[in-house]
């Protein structure tokens, strides 16, 4: 059995416990053997990289107003202003957790999975041959309920 939650799901919760909770569900719904994917913001990323020009470089429709990175949290705080399909622009207010892949190795840990791997996770091209590095702002992480 497998069961996969994708960065839109998982970091943009507004508190670490809510982030926790999902971890805990995940093992709960999961049989012994089964195997979780999750993939995650980067927290190597914002230690070299800043965000705010991250997204602006990659986004089309959607422009960043305001991103504050604080370091105590990992969390990046975005105001971007999007135009909808109508030309109307549309303010979103973004609070976003990033992680270091020692720290979600220990949260998956905490709840009861094991064999943790962690990888690059390149929009569209994931895959288990490219470690994680600095320069990628997502990773991929697959474990294992035993």
């Amino acid at each position: 059995l497998l069961r996969y939650v994708c960065e839109g799901a998982f970091p943009l919760k507004e508190t670490d416990e809510m982030n926790f909770e999902i971890l805990k569900n995940a093992f709960r719904a999961l049989r012994q053997g089964g195997v979780f994917i999750l993939t995650t913001l980067n927290g190597l990323f914002p230690l070299f990289h800043s965000v705010r020009d991250y997204i602006n470089e990659h986004q089309d429709h959607d422009s960043i107003k305001a991103s504050k990175f604080d370091l105590m949290t990992f969390r990046d705080y975005s105001e971007y202003e999007h135009i909808d399909d109508d030309g109307n622009k549309r303010p979103i207010k973004c609070n976003q957790r990033y992680y270091v892949p020692s720290e979600i190795m220990w949260l998956l840990k905490m709840v009861g999975f094991s064999e943790i791997d962690i990888y690059t996770a390149e929009l569209g091209n994931w895959s288990r041959d490219k470690k994680l590095t600095t320069e990628d702002l997502e990773m991929l992480v697959v474990t294992r309920k035993e």
